[in-house]
């Protein structure tokens, strides 16, 4: 294996919208291992929540996501053949993510990846190989033009360290683009709903999984 993944789907995500999403990433890079895993249970959206569920020692992952970090980091110290590790968060899973780096102390094989959510730290976006990703319409002439829902404070948080991905067109609206970010088959006729929550149960449809910063 050339590298190792963990995934962190945003709020809502369910465990079928992350096998959906680890089946495709598998399909496209069977070399990489990836794990990919569901929103906390009982966890609301916001940091602080969706972190303490995570942290939950009786129902959340957080001790076994890092012994197999650890673990990991102590195989690559072994071998000559060392793997990155990359930490990815989605959305409001960027802020699990973002304490999971946070409880590491050797960062010399980690990438840490934010789409489209909560920014990581100053000392985790001191490191160059840190990742900020949010998306926007790809432009084109006479058709409508978006930014994921993120966008503008992302790139006023981090400026020129912000990367963006260009979705096709069809993929316009503020929540098309954030699932554009980890479902490149997202676009405005799938990715809808009549509030936040149905929107979310949408944004895996079709799943491609999106591996731009990888």
């Amino acid at each position: 294996m050339s590298a190792y993944v963990i995934f962190f789907g945003g709020w809502e995500a369910s465990p079928t919208d992350m096998n959906r999403w680890q089946s495709s990433a598998k399909a496209q890079k069977s070399g990489i291992d990836f794990d990919a895993i569901p929103w906390p249970s009982g966890a609301a959206s916001d940091k602080n929540s969706a972190v303490s569920a995570f942290k939950n020692k009786k129902t959340g992952r957080y001790k076994s996501v890092i012994d197999d970090i650890h673990a990991m980091q102590w195989a690559n110290a072994q071998s000559p053949n060392a793997r990155k590790i990359y930490i990815v968060g989605h959305s409001s899973g960027c802020a699990i993510a973002n304490a999971v780096d946070e409880s590491l102390t050797d960062h010399s094989d980690v990438v840490l990846v934010a789409l489209d959510g909560f920014v990581p730290g100053p000392k985790q976006l001191a490191r160059q190989s840190t990742q900020v990703w949010a998306a926007k319409t790809f432009p084109m002439p006479f058709l409508d033009e978006g930014i994921s829902r993120n966008y503008t404070a992302l790139k006023r948080a981090v400026g020129s360290r912000l990367q963006v991905y260009y979705a096709a067109p069809g993929c316009t609206t503020e929540w098309a683009l954030h699932f554009s970010l980890v479902n490149s088959a997202a676009n405005d006729k799938i990715v809808t709903g009549k509030n936040s929550t149905e929107i979310v149960a949408t944004g895996y449809t079709g799943c491609i999984a999106n591996l731009v910063w990888l």
